[in-house]
């Protein structure tokens, strides 16, 4: 039997539906942003470069897609400019944490909050080094200070030409949105990797939930959209 995912028009929903909440800054799967070059001479980044993420999840107060098989999506991946692995590999850093007042996303929190049809569940910071294209190697939600009942994995940040974002989610939750056709604790994933431009956000999304991701060199932070 073929593998199912969430079919591209539910993503596409979902995310014109958070393009019209949140302005039209920023990148869906649906539409990929143009991917930022790495610093330094030839395209390439020197392996102690550190940048910033910051990532807010949030679920989805009611249906915002059809029922699937959400139990065969668990094994897919999706990823957006996908890259030749060059050099040796080399594993990501975890720098700091980065405090709630340094954020750049409060804003867009609390839009979420207010339009009723999202409900922001985690939201966090942090420094870190990029890991080589290809590994996959990242941090999980606990390591980052994301301790939310049901919600494990990780995110990742790879070099190779350009720079890339990706997560490994997992989301079970007590009471998923009705018209999914979800049971209680029924998994959600969120296995996507893309190519990402400094400042700009990113909309990992789903039916069920979703992530907006902003990243930036720790030097020449700025609010995104200015």
């Amino acid at each position: 039997m073929a593998r199912m995912s969430v079919p591209r028009a539910s993503r596409l929903a979902v995310s014109l539906l958070l393009v019209s909440l949140l302005g039209s800054s920023g990148s869906s799967r649906s539409q990929e942003a143009a991917a930022a070059p790495l610093p330094g001479p030839g395209g390439t980044s020197p392996s102690g470069t550190v940048y910033n993420i910051e990532i807010i999840v949030f679920r989805a107060t009611s249906a915002l897609g059809a029922p699937e098989d959400w139990g065969a999506e668990a094994g897919a991946r999706n990823v957006a400019g996908e890259e030749s692995a060059s050099g040796g590999a080399q594993v990501g850093h975890f720098v700091a944490a980065v405090p709630s007042s340094a954020w750049q996303l409060g804003e867009l929190e609390n839009r979420l909050r207010a339009s009723g049809v999202y409900a922001p569940v985690a939201h966090a910071a942090w420094s870190q080094t990029a890991s080589s294209w290809g590994t996959r190697a990242g941090f999980s939600v606990q390591k980052l200070g994301i301790e939310v009942p049901g919600l494990s994995g990780s995110v990742f940040l790879e070099r190779g030409q350009w720079l890339h974002l990706g997560m490994a989610l997992t989301y079970a939750m007590p009471s998923p949105p009705q018209g999914l056709g979800a049971a209680p604790d029924t998994p959600f994933t969120i296995n996507e990797s893309r190519r990402v431009r400094f400042y700009e956000r990113n909309y990992f999304d789903h039916p069920a939930f979703g992530v907006i991701a902003l990243v930036s060199p720790v030097q020449g932070a700025r609010p995104p959209g200015r």
